[in-house]
C-alpha cells in the first residue's frame, strides 16, 4: 500500500510515517523542512521517500504532488495553532491559521485527486477543538470546524468516484505544537497512541476517528447541549485556566 502524509516532519505525521513503514507500506513524507523529512526517511530508507514543499504555495504543492502516483491513502496532517488575545485582537492571525489549516489542505486535495487509485482514502485531520467555543481558540477551532465540514461535503461528492473520505478528530496529543501550550491539557496522549488509533480507525472504515475515547465522548456530549449551556461551560473552563 502507498501512503502519503503531510506534516510528516514531526508530531503525529512523523509517527504515522514510521508506523506505516514498519508495517511494510511505501510511505511518502511531505513537509516544508527537507532536513527533518530526511531524518524520518533514515529510519526506513527502503520504504520512505521525501517530498518537500510548502502546502500554502498552491503551485509548489501541485508540482510536487503531481509526481506521486498510485496513492492508496493520503493523510493530511499539516497544521498550525495560534491563540487569540481578545484584548489585542489580531485579524491577521486568523488569516495565518486558515492559510495553513484550510487553504493549504485544500491545495493538497486539489493536487491529489487526480493521483488517487480507485477506492483511495482521503483522510483529513481536524480536531476535537471544533466541538465547543473554547477560550482563545477561535482561529484554530474555527479552521478545524471548517475542515470537518468540508470533509463531510467531499464525502458526499467523492463517493461516486469510489474515494473514501475520513476525518480524524484528536484531543490533546503530546507534540511540539502542544508542548507550547500554557494551560492544562486533560487526557493528553502520546503520538504512539494517536498513530495507532488513526491507523486502526482508517482500517475499520470509520468516518470520524476521534480519540481518546473518554475525552472525545465527553466533548461530543457537551456539543449537543443548547449553545447557551456550551458557552457557560466554556466560560467556566476559561476561568479555571486563568486562575
Amino acid at each position: 500500500m502507498k501512503v502519503l502524509i503531510t506534516g510528516a516532519s514531526s508530531g503525529i505525521g512523523r509517527q504515522l510515517a514510521l508506523d506505516y513503514a514498519a508495517d511494510g507500506n511505501d510511505v511518502v513524507v511531505c513537509g516544508r523542512n527537507n532536513d527533518a523529512l530526511s531524518e524520518v526517511q533514515k529510519q526506513y530508507p527502503e520504504k520512505i521517500t521525501c517530498s518537500a514543499f510548502d502546502i500554502t504555495n498552491k503551485e509548489s504543492a501541485k508540482s510536487a504532488l503531481a509526481q506521486i502516483n498510485g496513492i492508496d491513502v493520503a493523510i493530511l496532517c499539516a497544521g498550525v495553532c495560534e491563540y487569540l488575545d481578545v484584548k489585542a485582537f489580531d485579524a491577521d492571525m486568523f488569516e495565518r491559521v486558515f492559510k495553513v489549516n484550510v487553504f493549504g489542505t485544500m491545495n493538497c486535495v486539489e493536487a491529489l485527486l487526480p493521483q488517487f487509485n480507485d477506492s483511495a482514502r482521503l483522510v483529513i485531520v481536524d480536531s476535537l477543538a471544533r466541538l465547543l467555543p473554547f477560550t482563545r481558540a477561535q482561529a484554530y477551532g474555527g479552521s478545524k470546524a471548517a475542515m470537518h465540514y468540508i470533509a463531510r461535503g467531499l464525502e458526499v461528492d467523492l463517493k461516486s468516484q469510489g474515494i473514501k473520505v475520513q476525518t480524524v478528530s484528536p484531543g490533546f496529543v503530546k507534540t511540539p505544537m502542544t508542548d507550547a501550550n500554557d494551560f492544562e491539557m486533560p487526557m493528553r496522549v502520546d503520538v504512539e497512541f494517536a498513530s495507532k488509533a488513526i491507523i486502526k480507525g482508517i482500517n475499520k472504515n470509520k468516518r470520524d476517528i476521534a480519540f481518546p475515547w473518554l475525552f472525545s465522548s465527553l466533548l461530543k456530549l457537551m456539543s449537543i447541549l443548547p449553545e447557551g449551556l456550551q458557552v457557560k461551560l466554556s466560560e467556566q473552563m476559561a476561568r479555571k485556566q486563568s486562575s
